[in-house]
């Protein structure tokens, strides 16, 4: 199983907001972009593949949206517009949502009010957490057991305090090349790099 986390730092947990905010500074495309190049392939879809998006813009708790591509059906669509359109059916399930709730969506899909660093600690008990960095390992020299977890943002770049609570947890850093890319890009290489293996 791999998995993705993308926290997403300006994507607003409320869904008008959100798709309102299309093309502008709180960039949710890049959410749609790095959930299509994680889950689907020409004329079928990943079924090893487990994504978190981490939306942190909001008047109360984060939501975390996981996407199960083994149980999801029918996604109607791989285009932006029908991605974001489940990203803002799942925001529309969470209202009135207590902090580290969580309900079903629909197959595949479900969402809680969790934090990046709540679902991180919960990730790390069974999972191996890689987080990008320039300045880290390179991926062809690192060692992939279990289940891989790959942390990601989104334009924002991760606080350097996140860092050192990652140290903590066991994440190593590894470098996919001397530039940033983003996520969206980062979850292709990955797979290119893993589907090799």
């Amino acid at each position: 199983m791999r998995t993705f986390v993308v926290r997403a730092r300006a994507a607003p947990t409320d869904s008008q907001a959100l798709l309102a905010s299309v093309g502008k500074e709180a960039h949710p495309e890049i959410l749609a972009h790095t959930l299509m190049n994680a889950v689907f392939v020409a004329q079928s879809h990943r079924p090893d593949v487990k994504v978190h998006l981490v939306l942190e813009s909001t008047r109360d708790f984060s939501r975390t949206i996981s996407f199960d591509a083994s149980a999801m059906q029918e996604i109607g669509g791989f285009d932006e517009r029908a991605l974001l359109g489940k990203i803002a059916k799942a925001l529309d399930a969470s209202r009135g949502m207590s902090k580290d709730e969580m309900r079903p969506v629909e197959s595949g899909i479900t969402v809680r009010t969790t934090s990046f660093e709540r679902l991180v600690q919960e990730l790390a008990e069974d999972h191996q957490l890689f987080v990008m960095d320039r300045k880290g390992t390179p991926i062809r020299e690192q060692a992939f057991d279990g289940n891989p977890c790959f942390l990601l943002t989104d334009h924002i770049p991760m606080p350097k305090k996140t860092f050192h609570g990652l140290e903590r947890l066991g994440a190593k850093k590894i470098a996919l090349g001397s530039r940033m890319l983003f996520a969206s890009q980062c979850v292709v290489l990955i797979h290119y790099e893993l589907d090799q293996r």
